[in-house]
């Protein structure tokens, strides 16, 4: 063959598409990530891009398939690198046919603990839709609250036949284009592709949650879409039953059908056999059965420890220069020694910083270290103790599979060991299935690597949410059940999250303290389970407990003239643009706080008294408050401090209830039906108050705010709302439903919840 021949033979290029991804804490970007380093195995070449990042892709003439991984963060709202490409969405000016050449498939995350799920990749979908684009792959839903990989996994699995489904009816069409212009005879679309009414992967219902967590073979529920459109693949996801399996078939990697272990025979030659399935230990069919297990993370990082003569100890968190040391004033439990939960107030000295002006309703982050205890058993259980000091050198591999690889960035190069697993990553981060799935690989005992496969695996996902996830079991507790295990510390580096701040409200008003700032909490508890053999504090309750113990005033022990003084913690402001008071003082709100869930409304109530004083000729609105917990002489957080505002006329009506106490201790007001069972909780309470809650929302444009707990009184409180909406204006739940949805679009159903 001669030299020109070989030139003119064209080369392989394989099909493209286009990645984009809206990431908070990076779990949209690193699914982002896996879906483009899996592109190649299946022929196909994927441009991954952030959707801040502008200057790297072009909606406005891109003619691939475009797949978006967003998040959703805050109340509803978008990532932060997000923001700015919703808000371009959202311009009014764009056309109805702006993106009508644009093909799309879209993976929302969110958690149904919170109200608005998923509402950003919702927005997104919603806009592309109203502007024309069209979809060629039905959306995900993903639920944290459940576990992602429920959806994610199959969505993922059935994606690859759609992108090469739409990018054959795109070949076609602009095939039959330029017949068409050439004068030729134009062909029909190709029959081979089915049209199929769109539908929504997603787990929509409280019941699909509850079968989820007891058994893995139930991996979603499909909803059907409200809109009825032509698809140019088969949009169903692939399901795990007889379906290639997700990662392993899409780098390479055998559909491990990993065999169970031999049965050990006992003493008298009777196989051994495990009565009782646990975080080390399966039981059939999981323990019998053939393995699709994720691929294997691609390392990336090159990672070695060097002695040096000095080496950055850090003291504190590495953003210090972003961040204002306050210190603790005073430290006040709230609850009698014999409360079930523990919980403290702390008083931070802010008088020298910008957050002195914080607005009663934000809140802020604390920055705790990794305990020290545990950091040590870290080093010892990677067999570094003896080089804590050293430095940590990193570089990025060169022949690095990962499609996209940077250094971490919250990192310094000059970091100590001991700094890094203090102050950098989350070693009581809930492990992740991609990083059980790499320490398969360095994991040598049999019959533990085989443990480890099936926790990662599709068909042990019931046990992964029972041991690890449910449980959340920390990477230490991980690694201490599987002694066999010896990960290297490029892996952490890799695959562990970067250790977060702690969000806490403020519970007071810089106009009653000025200079001051409180906030409460619970000194959160993790009890004993398999895999933990004794129950262990919250990592930034229980180091705070720990700082404060030594002067820590309680209603069994006095405040001593002559205590040590407290430490500094570093925080930031984290200013809230809607969890306020109403900004005419005239409007009536509602107040639902449980147990801690009362703090913002301590600042709300004591800005609300100040601006009473000040304002004397003012006319303030109504204002409500519930509050429930579990005894009256235990846990009754802020008694003294509410009865004086109900006394001051700061707060119209106190509505309390005690979940445990067997009757009341004191008379209060009489209803009209003296039968009437005693509240228990909060719902209770305002379903007793239906009408006066119904007319101040409906009828005054009043506000409703509920702070403290998603999972159970957050929901058990809007569905007490819906209740009485229907009850008191006579509609159905349909019209109840979008009543309370004016009522959040209009700012007035306001949450700060936590899972």
């Amino acid at each position: 063959m001669s030299k020109c021949a070989v030139c003119r033979m064209p080369c392989e290029v394989k099909p493209q598409f286009v990645v984009l991804y809206g990431s908070q804490k990076g779990q949209a970007e690193s699914l982002a990530e896996g879906i483009a380093e899996m592109a190649e195995e299946h022929g196909l070449v994927a441009e991954l891009s952030c959707l801040s990042h502008t200057e790297k892709y072009n909606l406005e003439k891109e003619n691939a398939p475009v797949v978006f991984i967003v998040s959703t963060t805050g109340d509803g709202e978008p990532p932060d690198n997000a923001l700015q490409f919703v808000k371009h969405l959202k311009t009014k000016t764009l056309s109805t046919d702006h993106y009508t050449h644009l093909c799309y498939a879209l993976l929302a995350l969110g958690d149904t603990n919170y109200a608005d799920f998923c509402n950003c990749g919702k927005t997104i979908e919603r806009r592309l839709q109203e502007l024309g684009a069209k979809q060629f792959y039905a959306t995900g839903y993903a639920d944290d609250g459940v576990g992602l990989e429920v959806v994610v996994e199959p969505w993922i699995e059935g994606l690859w036949k759609a992108i090469k489904g739409a990018l054959s009816k795109m070949a076609s069409d602009k095939s039959d284009v330029l017949k068409g212009e050439a004068g030729g005879p134009k062909e029909t679309a190709d029959s081979s592709i089915p049209h199929v009414q769109l539908n929504l992967l997603g787990i929509t219902d409280h019941q699909s949650c509850e079968s989820i967590k007891a058994s893995a073979e139930t991996l979603s529920k499909f909803a059907s879409s409200s809109a009825t459109q032509t698809a140019v693949s088969d949009l169903r996801p692939a399901f795990p039953a007889g379906s290639p399996v997700l990662a392993s078939q899409a780098r390479g990697t055998a559909s491990v059908s990993t065999s169970a272990p031999k049965t050990q025979t006992g003493n008298a030659g009777v196989p051994g056999v495990a009565l009782a399935a646990s975080l080390t230990c399966s039981l059939p069919p999981l323990s019998e059965s053939p393995l699709n297990v994720p691929a294997l993370p691609p390392p990336y990082l090159d990672v070695s420890l060097q002695e040096v003569d000095s080496v950055e100890q850090i003291v504190g968190p590495l953003n210090k220069e972003t961040l204002h040391a306050a210190p603790i004033s005073r430290a006040v439990q709230l609850t009698r020694g014999d409360s079930v939960k523990r919980a403290l107030l702390l008083e931070l000295d802010v008088s020298a910083h910008p957050m002195a002006t914080y607005h009663p309703g934000d809140s802020f982050d604390v920055f705790c270290p990794n305990k020290a205890e545990e950091v040590e058993d870290m080093l010892h259980r990677l067999g570094l103790h003896d080089q804590r000091n050293h430095r940590v050198h990193m570089s990025l591999c060169k022949d690095t599979k990962k499609k996209v690889s940077q250094l971490p960035s919250y990192m310094s190069q000059n970091i100590s060991l001991l700094s890094l697993l203090t102050w950098c990553l989350e070693i009581r981060s809930v492990p992740k299935k991609a990083f059980l799935r790499a320490l398969v690989e360095h994991t040598g005992d049999g019959v533990q690597k085989r443990r480890l496969q099936e926790l990662c695996s599709r068909q042990g996902n019931a046990d992964y949410n029972l041991y690890v996830r449910d449980s959340s079991l920390g990477v230490l507790e991980l690694l201490a059940a599987f002694p066999s295990c010896s990960p290297p510390l490029s892996l952490l580096i890799e695959l562990l999250p970067k250790l977060q701040p702690r969000p806490y409200s403020a519970a007071s008003s810089c106009l009653r303290y000025p200079g001051k700032l409180h906030f409460v909490f619970n000194v959160v508890e993790f009890p004993a389970c398999s895999g933990r053999l004794v129950g262990r504090r919250g990592l930034c309750t229980g180091w705070l407990f720990d700082l404060i113990n030594p002067v820590l005033v309680s209603p069994e022990k006095e405040e001593s003239s002559n205590s040590p003084a407290l430490p500094k913690i570093h925080v930031s402001l984290r200013p809230s643009c809607s969890f306020r008071l109403p900004a005419d003082v005239s409007a009536p709100f509602i107040m639902v706080g449980p147990g801690t869930g009362v703090a913002p409304f301590i600042g709300f109530l004591q800005q609300r008294e100040q601006e009473r004083k000040e304002n004397p000729e003012a006319v303030f609105g109504e204002t409500w408050l519930f509050f429930g917990c579990r005894h009256r002489d235990r846990d009754y957080l802020f008694r003294e401090e509410l009865e004086g505002f109900v006394s001051s006329g700061t707060l119209s009506h106190l509505k309390v209830c005690f979940s445990r106490d067997e009757e009341e201790e004191e008379e209060e007001e009489e209803e009209a039906t003296t039968s009437a069972a005693r509240p228990r909780y909060v719902q209770h309470n305002l379903l007793r108050n239906s009408q006066h809650i119904t007319d101040t929302l409906l009828k005054q444009n009043g506000y409703f705010y509920v702070c403290g707990d998603a999972k159970n009184m957050a929901k058990d409180v809007n569905n007490a709302l819906m209740e009485m909406i229907q009850t008191e204006l006579q509609v159905d739940q349909l019209d109840a439903m979008k009543a309370l949805a004016v009522l959040r679009e209009e700012k007035r159903y306001l949450q700060d919840i936590w899972g």
